[in-house]
């Protein structure tokens, strides 16, 4: 899979740019503030239907515009495929081969893509919401039934929180209502939770290989999913029905008095151990970067597991993040069958010789020029 063209109308600094990219490795470089994150972002959205860095449409429209459009082609295997997101006063729209998707779980999944930025070296030790999106983000590429399910679960578990709110614990009729709620909850919980677990085992896997490479076999890395009940990959959704009952039911009372559903989803967080020790407490930020790492190529080997085709690579400033032994084994992963774009403001700091002819684009402020065209 790669992407062939891209272009923008009106998005970030972009008043109106098309490019066209290599199917290698594309460098973006520029100064901070320039545009080259706008673009990465740009790219992020056509893929997932939202931003990486806000959770606010309106923000990526430019300030002298009410209305912002990023197109793309994409090739795969055995297609061409043109797709559309426009953002403006009526919300977002997106189009398919220049059908409108009135549901955006029917666009999602057209364009699959890693995003790898500076922020994401906070994964092992940020907060759980941070896991969980990653979680998310990369079912939701592959599989529509877990977008929807998670789609689902988020609405029912808001309503359920706006219902706990006002009830009145002395009211029969409306503790019915609670216990048709939570039962609701739990059936689409169920089934996100064997996904969940399903996809730790297998990404986990993968990384842990990597890892082992990476650490010279000197350590052993390992996910585990901090779930809302016990949950294997051979457990099934109906099994987990009793379990997660009874977990509802010994917190009843906290939630009646806090007036937030406790249990679910939302709550769930995967951990990472080296050599069976927690990470996030006893792991070295030189440890914490290279689990990070190979938790991202792993997703690359992942989806290309799943699909049978590689998906995109972002990377986004995060070389230079990386010492020279970690950004060795990025760039041979990456290798002549990932098409890759890359930010820097520098190329000083990056192994040229391990990248076989990439493609070079110079930006400054919202333009951008093929150092071919100079």
């Amino acid at each position: 899979m790669r992407l062939d063209t891209l272009t923008l109308t009106n998005f970030r600094n972009y008043q109106s740019e098309s490019l066209r990219f290599s199917s290698g490795v594309n460098i973006f470089i520029g100064e901070n503030a320039q545009g080259k994150t706008n673009l990465l972002e740009a790219i992020y959205m056509l893929s997932s239907a939202r931003s990486h860095r806000t959770a606010k449409d309106q923000e990526v429209i430019n300030q002298d515009s009410d209305t912002a459009i990023i197109e793309g082609d994409i090739v795969t295997k055995h297609d061409h495929l043109p797709l559309q997101l426009s953002f403006g006063k009526d919300g977002k729209q997106a189009r398919v081969n220049h059908i409108r998707k009135d549901r955006l779980s029917d666009y999602i999944g057209q364009l699959h893509a890693v995003l790898f930025a500076p922020e994401d070296l906070a994964l092992v030790k940020g907060s759980p919401s941070l896991r969980r999106k990653f979680i998310d983000a990369e079912l939701s590429q592959i599989d529509r039934q877990y977008l929807y399910q998670s789609i689902t679960c988020r609405r029912l578990i808001s309503q359920r929180n706006t219902y706990l709110k006002d009830i009145d614990p002395s009211n029969d009729q409306a503790m019915l209502y609670l216990d048709v709620l939570t039962d609701q909850v739990i059936d689409v919980t169920s089934q996100i939770m064997v996904a969940r677990a399903k996809f730790i085992a297998e990404i986990g896997e993968l990384a842990q290989e990597l890892h082992h490479q990476l650490s010279s076999g000197r350590e052993d890395l390992t996910l585990r999913y901090d779930a809302s009940v016990a949950v294997d990959t051979d457990t099934t959704a109906d099994a987990l029905v009793e379990p997660l009952k009874a977990a509802f039911q010994r917190v009843k009372q906290r939630e009646l008095r806090q007036g937030i559903t406790l249990v679910g989803p939302h709550r769930e967080d995967m951990t990472f151990y080296i050599n069976n020790q927690a990470l996030k407490q006893y792991g070295s930020q030189g440890q914490q970067r290279t689990a990070v790492l190979s938790l991202k190529l792993a997703e690359i080997m992942y989806i290309h597991q799943k699909l049978g085709d590689y998906p995109i690579l972002l990377l986004d400033d995060v070389l230079s993040e990386l010492d020279d032994l970690r950004q060795t084994h990025l760039l041979k992963t990456i290798g002549q069958d990932i098409q890759t774009f890359l930010t820097t403001t520098s190329l000083s700091g990056i192994q040229q010789e391990k990248i076989h002819q990439p493609a070079l684009y110079e930006i400054t402020g919202g333009h951008v020029l093929s150092r071919e065209d100079q």
